[in-house]
């Protein structure tokens, strides 16, 4: 067993709270400005915003914002720890709500814009959410057909219809010393947030965070050697990571305490011009950000001598940063190719991600050591963490002059980190959750002693840093970041007639996929039941009309889930998992890892031609 602890900079302090963190910045510097939005004659982050200059809100401007929807919300009849769903792409009106929400003493419930009807239905349920803003009337659409399952939930407002609007006007009898006492209720003990994140069953759990979970971790954060990536001056963000998520909503607090300028954007295939135009200094990404530029980058250097010269200028940039490792560091020859190297192209890619970011930090996936120090060698560190919702985000991350390429760093201030004997991952410190909502003995599985089993594998080296070998969860987690529970889908699919056995997956892929075998005891009724002639299972996995039948499975499955949850391409199979040929326990469930060992090939398969991605059945 090995452990390794960070100092905390920020000691972890009862009256740490939402309000008083807003409170204590709009003190100390209200005419600073917090975030610069986007306005236009349709409002901000909407469609045909994106040539509209950035327009600054300070401080004080923001907190009378914040007070004035606060007070829509009192009016509305919002009681101190009610729960409010926000369901929305990221923009302005998210994080002005986040913080009203805490001003009148309430708790938010982010929820993905993408998820579907049963999704919002438990999260809605379970959270016992009174109000939920949505962004569009698709949104509220998509709550439609569940409204009547949710008698606790008293009104629905629309972003893009007025909501904020809405909440101002209602609000305006409700003097500012009741936004003052509610907000003053608030301490590092309230539950300041109630985040569902997936689980092995499939149903999403709640991750109870208080506001000393989300401030102290902040602000230990900000008071660390990450302060010379948020907190000097000029120092700005451009949000383009879903708010839904933990980790953006820590580096939306992780601002307010720096005093980092922060913009929204919300449409990502917008994303180079928003940066060109808002030039940040640093960013929060997964790592399929950072392939999508660069493989954006080598598209665009065409073929020939163009591509031979991108090629050359990629390989200067990764040997570069792998000799900042070594004792001697880069000679002078290579700094000299490196020189060269910038003027032709790395000063282009710098250029195309707005110029003055230096900065970034990526999670969700690994980002791969080779991707690592290419940004590294063009002049942008990207800064590998590891984290979970129930950690508040960041548990580990590399750091200014504390980096590591193809770790995670080492613990985040005020964080210790054990790896037992059986290379298990725990976490400890102020940032861990308080348990999961309304599920005492799941919170007693992974909270002992203090410490978080964080269901992950891993191994410290001699200098305390931490590299992920695996994980002990079925969770998927895609390249794009997004966790997926494989169950809620295979159980959907294999409830289809033709269907034996379906393994999804997709970790560390771009899009979700799924091996699938078919039944040889249905499948001739279900034949002769469609009118087709008679065919074995090696056949019949081939045949167009049995494909296009579970294509149709597929879609009908995906219903219960995102569209970046949504299985994407499927390959059927040969043949079926048996117990006599090892691939099913005698409980006869799948023996997923020896699937994903023995099956590798199909699997990549899927994953060789992404232009056939919108097809479910394009691997068959």
């Amino acid at each position: 067993m090995r452990e390794v602890s960070s100092p905390a900079p920020v000691a972890a302090d009862p009256g740490h709270s939402l309000p008083w963190l807003l409170a204590d910045r709009l003190a100390a510097d209200p005419d600073t400005v917090f975030i610069e939005r986007r306005v236009d004659g349709t409002g901000d982050g909407a469609a045909g915003a994106a040539d509209a200059p950035w327009q600054p809100v300070t401080l004080r401007e923001f907190d009378a914002q914040v007070r004035a929807v606060a007070k829509g919300l009192v009016a509305g009849g919002l009681n101190p720890g009610d729960r409010v769903a926000i369901m929305s792409h990221t923009r302005y009106e998210w994080t002005l709500l986040d913080f009203a929400v805490w001003a009148a003493g309430a708790v938010g419930v982010p929820v993905y814009e993408t998820s579907s009807s049963e999704q919002v239905r438990w999260i809605a349920a379970d959270s016992g959410c009174r109000l939920l803003v949505v962004e569009t009337a698709e949104h509220a659409a998509t709550l439609a057909p569940v409204r009547d399952d949710l008698p606790g939930l008293t009104e629905v407002l629309v972003i893009d219809e007025g909501a904020v609007e809405t909440l101002v006007a209602r609000g305006v009898a409700v003097p500012d010393d009741e936004v003052a006492r509610r907000g003053a209720l608030a301490g590092a003990d309230t539950l300041a947030t109630v985040i569902y994140t997936s689980g092995t069953t499939g149903r999403p759990k709640g991750v109870e965070l208080t506001h000393g979970n989300l401030v102290t971790h902040a602000l230990n954060g900000v008071r660390s050697s990450l302060d010379q990536v948020c907190a000097v001056p000029g120092s700005r963000t451009l949000m383009f990571m879903p708010l839904a998520h933990v980790f953006a909503r820590y580096i939306e607090i992780v601002c307010l305490a720096s005093g980092a300028v922060m913009g929204h954007t919300s449409d990502t295939r917008n994303l180079l011009a928003d940066l060109d135009s808002f030039k940040p200094t640093f960013l929060l990404a997964v790592p399929r950000v950072f392939e999508k530029v660069y493989n954006s980058a080598e598209q665009k250097a065409g073929a020939g001598a163009s591509l031979q010269v991108f090629r050359w200028a990629a390989k200067v940039a990764i040997t570069y940063s792998r000799a900042l490792d070594t004792p001697a560091g880069p000679s002078p020859s290579l700094r000299a190719a490196r020189v060269v190297a910038d003027r032709l192209v790395h000063r282009k890619l710098r250029a195309a991600m707005g110029g003055r970011l230096r900065w970034s930090i990526s999670g969700g996936a690994p980002l791969g050591e080779r991707l690592g120090h290419f940004y590294r060698g063009v002049g942008v560190q990207i800064m590998e963490g590891y984290g979970l919702t129930e950690t508040t985000a960041p548990s580990s991350v590399n750091l200014p002059g504390l980096t590591k390429v193809g770790t995670v760093g080492p613990p985040f201030p005020g964080t210790s980190v054990r790896v037992d004997d059986e290379h298990r991952i725990w976490v400890r410190g102020p940032h861990v959750f308080r348990g999961y909502r309304n599920e005492a003995e799941a919170t007693a599985e992974v909270l002992v002693d203090g410490w978080f089993s964080t269901g992950d594998l891993g191994a410290l080296d001699e200098d305390g840093y931490l590299r992920i070998t695996g994980r002990l969860k079925e969770i998927i987690v895609t390249a794009g970041g997004k966790n997926v529970a494989p169950a809620v889908l295979e159980d959907r699919l294999r409830g289809y007639p033709l269907v034996s056995q379906v393994v999804v997956v997709g970790d560390q892929r771009p899009f979700i996929g799924a091996l699938v075998t078919l039944d040889p005891e249905m499948l001739p009724g279900w034949l002769t039941g469609h009118g087709l002639p008679a065919m074995d299972v090696a056949t019949a996995a081939h045949d167009p009309r049995v494909l296009e039948a579970l294509d149709r499975a597929v879609t009908r499955a995906n219903e219960a889930v995102s569209r970046a949850e949504s299985i994407r391409k499927i390959r059927v199979l040969d043949s079926d998992f048996t117990e006599a040929n090892g691939y099913l326990t005698p409980s006869l469930k799948v023996k997923r890892a020896l699937v994903l060992r023995d099956f590798a090939p199909q699997i990549e398969e899927l994953y060789v031609d992404t232009r056939a991605e919108g097809s479910t059945a394009a691997g068959r």
